[in-house]
């Protein structure tokens, strides 16, 4: 699962283009919305269609995106969960 916490700290650096930020500085567990990266609602909706596109995983409801975009974990746990496209 580290793989894949890195391949999406790249992701989001680059979908919102966080030209400031560091993989290095994106802890696991570090909140990702109103945290120290500044994400907003317009962040995550452009993060919830990079992870549709890249990982065919569907984040459909308020609920369960406030749960997924908790933190680099969740979000990597979610996806490794759910994604055909990921191999434990």
């Amino acid at each position: 699962m580290n793989n894949l916490i890195d391949e999406l700290r790249m992701k989001i650096i680059d979908t919102l283009k966080l030209e400031e930020v560091s993989p290095e500085n994106m802890g696991e567990e570090d909140q990702l919305v109103g945290g120290e990266l500044g994400l907003d609602s317009i962040d995550v909706l452009e993060l919830v269609i990079m992870i549709e596109k890249d990982y065919a995983v569907k984040i459909d409801n308020k609920e369960l995106g406030a749960r997924v975009f908790a933190n680099l974990k969740a979000l990597s746990a979610y996806i490794a969960e759910e994604s055909p496209k990921v191999t434990s």
